[in-house]
C-alpha cells in the first residue's frame, strides 16, 4: 500500500513514526490486515508528477495507493485543470496496474477567492465519479484550523493531529478492503 502525497504525508514536523502512514498501517494490522504502508510523501510536492512518482513502487506490487495530492497546488493557486488533469493520470495508472485507489480530497481557505475554493474542493468529487474510486472528503477534517491539532506555522498538523487523520484514513481504507474482499468472494462464487 503506498500512500503518495506532500509534506501532510511525509510529517514534516513529526516524526517519521508518529506520520499518519505509520500509524494506518498500525491500526490495519490492529484490524487483522498484514499490509505495509509505504510512505510516499515527498514535502512541497504538488499533483505535477505524480504518475511518475508512483511508477517506482510498481515494482513492490502495491494492492492500493492512497492519493493525497493537491494541497500544494491550492495553495499556489495553480491550474485547477491541470491539477485535475494529473491526479486522473495517476488514478488512471495506478487501476491499470491493478490497484484500488483511495483519493484524500483536500480543503483550501478562499486566498484566491470562494469560487477557486470551490472549484478546489469539486475537482476531488467529480474524479471520484469519474473513476470510480473511494474517497476521503476531506483528509484534514477535525485537524485543519485546530490550534491544538497542529504545529505554529497553522497548516501543518502535530502528533495528535496526524493521531486524527489515521482515524480518518483508517475509517475509509477499512470499508474500501472491506468491499473489496466482499466483491472478490462475489466473483469466485460466480465463477
Amino acid at each position: 500500500m503506498i500512500v503518495l502525497g506532500d509534506s501532510l504525508t511525509e510529517g514534516l514536523g513529526v516524526t517519521r513514526g508518529e506520520a499518519f502512514p505509520t500509524l494506518v498501517e498500525k491500526g490495519l494490522h490492529e484490524n487483522g490486515y498484514g499490509a505495509a504502508v509505504i510512505n510516499a510523501g515527498i514535502s512541497g510536492s504538488t499533483t505535477a508528477g505524480a504518475a511518475r512518482r508512483l511508477k517506482p513502487y510498481f515494482n513492490q506490487d502495491p494492492e492500493v495507493l492512497i492519493l493525497a495530492l493537491g494541497a500544494n497546488d491550492g495553495m499556489r493557486g495553480l491550474s485547477l485543470k491541470a491539477m485535475e488533469k494529473n491526479l486522473s493520470e495517476a488514478i488512471d495508472l495506478a487501476q491499470e496496474n491493478g490497484m484500488e485507489v483511495l483519493l484524500a480530497g483536500m480543503k483550501i481557505p478562499p486566498n484566491y477567492g470562494r469560487d477557486y475554493a470551490v472549484a478546489f474542493e469539486k475537482v476531488y468529487e467529480r474524479l471520484a465519479k469519474e473513476h470510480s474510486v473511494a474517497r476521503i472528503p476531506f483528509l484534514l477534517s477535525g485537524v485543519a484550523g485546530r490550534k491544538e491539532l497542529n504545529q505554529p506555522d497553522g497548516i501543518h498538523p502535530n502528533s495528535k493531529g496526524h493521531e486524527i487523520i489515521a482515524k480518518t484514513v483508517l475509517t475509509h481504507l477499512l470499508n474500501l478492503l472491506k468491499s473489496r474482499s466482499q466483491t472478490h468472494v462475489q466473483g469466485i462464487l460466480e465463477d
